[in-house]
């Protein structure tokens, strides 16, 4: 297992796998706060699938808990599992992190992610998979194969949403992204690059999902009021940066 180590700056904590390479980060005033850019893109499943009782939500990796804190404070009818391989990054999430410990709301896993997914018994079980897979070296997501966005697909009720954080500027960015669009029959919108070169692709499966972009901006509005999340901008960015979709959202 890699060494989880520490760093802060700015009134920033940010979690390292024993390298300079940032895995996650907390502003330490607001620790419920989803910090990273395309740790917000994360929950872009919120856009288009309502929050109802029972809910089931998966995180595969937990990094600094960001997204698990998140969907614990502001979707209380959810149920959230995560999946976490490194026993000291649970550690983490809960004692420098602010992650909180299990209960009714929240289960932790400690396997390996490629394996629950392959688990028939998790298959048709989540509305929402949010994979962020990486390893110490960084250069791509630790699990990328055909065979594990298949199972990633397997694991979600219909309709179903999955984002995942790809890294633009490398060669693993193609080969995840081709494997998606297979596993999930070219249903897949991505977000625009953010500054850390970091890029979340949406997947969807079930029924064709279309609306006009004023709909799903109006739901947005109404996200950003409720979470603080820039869900507004989320729109502009998803209607420009995907092909034939400028007009209106079918997918």
């Amino acid at each position: 297992m890699e060494p989880v180590t520490f760093s802060e700056s700015g009134g920033i904590r940010y979690l390292h796998f024993g390298s300079e390479l940032i895995q996650g980060a907390m502003r330490i005033r607001d620790p419920d706060e989803i910090y990273l850019e395309y740790n917000q893109q994360m929950m872009a499943w919120l856009l288009f699938l309502e929050t109802k009782p029972k809910m089931q939500v998966a995180q595969l990796g937990l990094g600094t808990g960001a997204l698990t804190k998140f969907t614990y404070r502001h979707c209380p009818s959810v149920i959230n599992t995560v999946v976490e391989l490194n026993p000291a990054v649970i550690v983490a999430a809960r004692t420098m992190f602010n992650t909180p410990d299990d209960d009714r709301r929240l289960k932790t896993i400690q396997t390996d992610a490629k394996v629950f997914v392959a688990d028939l018994k998790n298959h048709q079980q989540f509305d929402a998979l949010q994979v962020d897979l990486y390893d110490a070296i960084c250069d791509g997501p630790a699990a990328s194969s055909l065979a594990f966005y298949r199972n990633c697909y397997q694991t979600l009720n219909a309709p179903g949403i999955m984002t995942v954080n790809l890294f633009s500027r490398h060669q693993s960015f193609d080969i995840n992204l081709n494997n998606i669009c297979e596993a999930f029959n070219d249903r897949v919108l991505l977000f625009p690059e953010s500054h850390d070169c970091n890029v979340v692709a949406i997947a969807f499966k079930g029924p064709t999902l279309e609306a006009q972009w004023q709909v799903v901006k109006k739901r947005a509005q109404l996200l950003e009021e409720q979470t603080d999340l820039p869900t507004r901008s989320w729109v502009k960015g998803l209607s420009q940066a995907n092909a034939r979709q400028e007009a209106h959202l079918r997918i």
